[in-house]
């Protein structure tokens, strides 16, 4: 085994534990419970991007990343028609009060917030069973995505955007999902289809991770924040969590079986 390969596996294994253990309790207590840790993560994600935006003004990344996570549970709770303006409400008080890259961080801030809204709107109205259905897919792609391109290589998935991606890497994450969605459509009682969706549900958490990458790269940063060790900041773990929430929203409109 090559030392420098798998040089970071211990850090990340060990973090990854702690969220998993912090997000399972939190999935399975649900309520105001899985509100709040899902408000203060869309935070924490808000403060990463104006830091990797606009490094030089600390405080209005913390004033934006608390306006997020207000933005988050009152979007849930407030009656319908005042959703869409507290969903853009960061991004236009954050188009305010930045100096530059404003569009990109307005619609990064809708993204955060309204992935928060779909993490909440899940857990809370449709149950546990698809939370946990959609945290599954995504770890499973990511642990997968890792391990098999660490161990198999080959060509670059998106060198320009995602230099470490490999397409054995991307593979394996849909292979993982489509096993996910396997085991859950057997314990529910679902079609052949129920698998289409979990490996759609890993494409687009892929995409959500190489949307962030692409910025990262444009503001020349390894990581959003060292928040997490082995796995940087908390918009490096949950954007592609972020991406799968949002296909799932909108799938659920179109493919919308019983509950789990």
């Amino acid at each position: 085994m090559s030392e420098g390969r798998w040089s970071d596996l211990t850090a990340r294994v060990l973090s990854a534990a702690v969220l998993v253990a912090i997000g399972a309790i939190e999935v399975w207590l649900g309520g105001v419970w899985f509100e709040t840790f899902i408000a203060v993560a869309c935070g924490l994600m808000a403060w990463e991007l104006v830091r990797m935006i606009e490094p030089q003004s600390p405080g209005v990344a913390v004033q934006l990343g608390i306006l997020t996570s207000a933005s988050v549970l009152l979007s849930y709770h407030l009656p319908s028609v005042y959703t869409l303006p507290v969903v853009i409400a960061p991004a236009l008080v954050g188009m305010g009060q930045l100096s530059r890259s404003k569009i990109l961080y307005a619609l990064f801030a809708v993204w955060i917030v309204g992935a928060g809204l779909g993490f909440i709107s899940i857990r809370e109205n449709s149950g546990f069973g698809w939370m946990v259905w959609l945290i599954a897919v995504v770890v499973a792609t990511d642990v997968a995505g890792y391990f098999v391109g660490k161990a198999i290589g080959g060509p670059k998935f998106w060198p320009k955007v995602s230099p470490k991606k490999t397409w054995s890497g991307t593979a394996g994450g849909w292979a993982a999902a489509a096993c996910v969605g396997i085991v859950f459509a057997a314990h529910a009682g679902f079609g052949v289809a129920f698998v289409i969706v979990s490996v759609l549900a890993s494409m687009a958490s892929q995409a959500g991770d190489i949307v962030e990458s692409a910025v990262k790269r444009k503001f020349g940063v390894k990581d959003s924040s060292n928040l997490i060790p082995g796995h940087g900041g908390f918009l490096d773990r949950f954007d592609g969590m972020m991406g799968a929430a949002l296909f799932v929203l909108i799938a659920g409109l179109i493919y919308a079986p019983g509950g789990m």
